[in-house]
């Protein structure tokens, strides 16, 4: 229920336990882990936009204003949560039949989903109360309901996957139901935070109002191009796990191994992608826009540094420093992916740099030049991963370093975009 990290983490707890189940259960998490992501990225995403509403009605002491924009969202993610619940149960059959080609990943990803359909309403809701809480710049109990997701997630995914304490085996679908019971209980936790919180009396939120359709309007307005970038990214990324699927059901499996390593990995890049984009957007606001290219630089420093720190040993020696989370009699697996870890050097490195340059220019305001860019790098990327896993017949090496063409171009625009005076007239 804590937006995209979140998501993420529950994503990497489904795939680490459902790796030792069996090889055809971990390839399927790894390609409708990734769809599911996209949903909930989308409402994370327009979440953000009523956080920037509620952050401004705050600011400026209006606390009544505030707290309606909060049911406003509210509305607005209800309404998205409806929307792809019901997708989700009546279009994904035949949406995943022009992806999927194994007819065993197939199954397992629509029996993962009859139980995960249901979080839409937790996280939809959650990151409606998140993105409250953010904006009027209260974030502690985020950091305590987000310790209950992972640790009832973990001990339910443990549970009802292989049917321990008393609870059924169920396998894939085991793990859909405990991530969504693992949101529900955090929503839960933080409602009940929420009802007793007496600093939101000012605000209030226990008089429910009728739907304020221009409050909806503007956060769609904002949020639009937010939800539009992670759609494109998150959308790329699933193209690539459904042209891989065609590849067989063990170079999914593989691939998905690498994408569990690739996102421990990616964590330090993650966390100064965030911090640049702060300390931009800072240093915008107090004029020193020559600082700006000098921090972003530095930042990209400490990336590279901080990324490789943990990438050379991880990637050099991965059946030894993955072994407490990923370890097992066979390890075949990471035998086949061995080639791939070293195709990560490279785009672990890129990412490093990419990431801070990309979120250093969003920092500036320029979300829809950011938007332009990302969207030419991921059709480019498409378009190229498709060609060459389909005419060509590359395999599974080939396939990962087409990444790396993704990248390079999105530095070299970034870098463009952020060298020039463009960004230094946007209005904010």
């Amino acid at each position: 229920m804590i937006g995209s990290a979140a998501q993420n983490v529950i994503a990497l707890s489904d795939s680490v336990f459902l790796y030792h189940l069996s090889e055809s259960d971990f390839a399927a998490i790894g390609f409708v882990s990734v769809f599911y992501l996209i949903i909930t990225a989308i409402g994370y995403g327009f979440s953000r936009g009523g956080q920037i509403l509620v952050a401004r009605r705050s600011g400026e002491g209006d606390y009544r204003r505030a707290g309606g924009v909060f049911y406003s969202m509210l509305y607005l993610e209800m309404g998205l949560a409806i929307f792809f619940f019901l997708f989700i149960v009546l279009g994904c059959p035949y949406f995943f039949s022009l992806f999927v080609d194994t007819q065993v990943i197939y199954e397992k990803s629509l029996e993962y989903l009859q139980y995960r359909s249901y979080g839409v309403f937790p996280a939809f809701i959650g990151v409606s109360i998140i993105a409250f809480y953010t904006g009027i710049a209260r974030t502690r109990m985020i950091m305590y309901d987000t310790i209950v997701l992972i640790v009832v997630n973990i001990g339910l995914n443990y549970s009802l996957i292989y049917g321990k304490w008393g609870m059924p085996e169920m396998g894939i679908a085991g793990a859909g139901l405990a991530s969504t019971l693992a949101e529900l209980a955090a929503l839960i936790v933080f409602a009940i935070y929420m009802f007793f919180d007496k600093r939101l009396r000012p605000f209030r939120l226990l008089k429910i109002p009728k739907v304020d359709w221009q409050s909806i309007k503007i956060n769609l307005r904002i949020a639009s191009p937010i939800v539009a970038q992670a759609v494109v990214g998150l959308g790329s990324w699933f193209f690539f796990f459904g042209i891989v699927e065609n590849m067989g059901e063990r170079e999914l499996a593989v691939s998905n191994l690498v994408r569990v390593i690739y996102l421990i990995l990616s964590i330090p890049c993650w966390g100064y992608s965030v911090g640049v984009n702060t300390l931009v957007s800072n240093f915008i606001g107090q004029g020193h826009y020559k600082e700006v290219f000098d921090v972003i630089n530095k930042t990209i420093t400490l990336c590279v540094g901080s990324t490789l720190l943990i990438a050379i040993p991880s990637l050099l020696f991965p059946k030894y420093i993955m072994y407490p989370l990923l370890g097992s009699e066979d390890m075949s697996l990471f035998t086949e992916a061995q080639p791939i870890f070293y195709v990560l050097f490279a785009i672990l490195t890129l990412f490093a740099i990419g990431g801070i340059y990309f979120n250093g220019m969003v920092g500036t305001g320029a979300t829809f030049e950011g938007l332009k860019i990302q969207a030419i790098c991921a059709l480019f990327y498409v378009i190229l991963i498709y060609v060459l896993i389909n005419y060509f017949k590359v395999g599974l090496v080939a396939a990962w370093t087409v990444e790396i063409m993704y990248w390079i171009p999105l530095i070299f625009l970034t870098y463009r975009y952020l060298k020039g005076n463009t960004w230094r007239e946007l209005k904010m």
